[in-house]
């Protein structure tokens, strides 16, 4: 029987998910050249045997690079979607089990911190701390929060009328304890789905904090910075934006696949 296009494209977002994770961790032991050692001599070399990918404006092997800023933009989006899930998940739980004022208290938090996109927060972070990855982390992660509250609160108020919720509180047991013992592990799977697509959206705003000099800084690699630089050599080496643009646009791709099938995977 042949797979539905759901299946395939959620088998193809799984496989290219996992082909850039696995190209960060292996960047983390191994890359083929040092993705920070300059080599003047060969700069703007075009893709061939021993630069695949070409070199950039500093002689720097563009694989390389394209493998190291896998690591940061896995590691910077991974994290982020952490400090969402860490902090929006039991504030979301607590704003469904107690209800009125401590609800309104937490939504309305929530709508403030919505107030201020990740790039308008990571200016504020780095106006005071300076411009780095742990800053674009901070920034991502804190405009993560309203989201899984929001999707956590939704959710179990949604449960809230379910048999077993019923039977918990006849059994006597507080609504705190019913969020965390009966309500949270059903609502896993609808968490591991906004995650997948938050993890997305984390890897695009690294790309986008990075260009504008605000996430990694040198000489640590991001895709990011590496459309930044490419920009005034579009003429002399195309490839030097392509590459990067690619991976971002290929990497956020898989993910939002990968994300799709597994809502309907849920849902059906």
């Amino acid at each position: 029987m042949a797979r539905s296009p759901r299946h395939r494209g959620f088998v193809l977002g799984a496989a290219i998910t996992l082909a850039f994770v696995g190209m960060a961790v292996l960047a983390s032991f191994w890359t083929p050249y040092d993705p920070r050692s300059l080599d003047i001599v060969d700069k703007l070399q075009p893709p061939g045997w021993h630069h695949w990918f070409g070199t950039d404006q500093l002689g720097r092997d563009v694989l390389s690079m394209i493998m190291a800023g896998a690591k940061n933009s896995v590691g910077v989006a991974l994290l982020s979607v952490l400090i969402g899930l860490s902090l929006g998940v039991p504030a979301g739980l607590i704003a469904a089990a107690r209800g009125g004022l401590v609800d309104d208290l937490i939504m309305r938090s929530n709508d403030l911190i919505f107030a201020f996109p990740s790039l308008l927060l990571a200016i504020l972070i780095t106006a005071v701390f300076g411009p780095g990855a742990v800053n674009a982390i901070i920034a991502i992660g804190i405009f993560n929060i309203p989201v899984f509250a929001r999707v956590t609160r939704g959710g179990a108020l949604d449960l809230g009328s379910r048999d077993y919720i019923l039977a918990a509180r006849v059994a006597g047991k507080s609504p705190l304890r019913i969020s965390f013992e009966h309500v949270l592990p059903n609502l896993v799977a609808l968490l591991v789905v906004q995650g997948t697509l938050q993890f997305s959206l984390g890897v695009i705003a690294e790309a986008g904090l990075s260009y504008v000099g605000l996430g990694a800084q040198p000489p640590n690699p991001s895709w990011g910075r590496m459309l930044n630089e490419a920009q005034t050599l579009t003429a002399l080496a195309p490839s030097l934006a392509l590459f990067p643009g690619f991976a971002v646009a290929l990497f956020v791709l898989g993910l939002n696949l990968l994300g799709d099938g597994l809502r309907q995977r849920r849902n059906s």
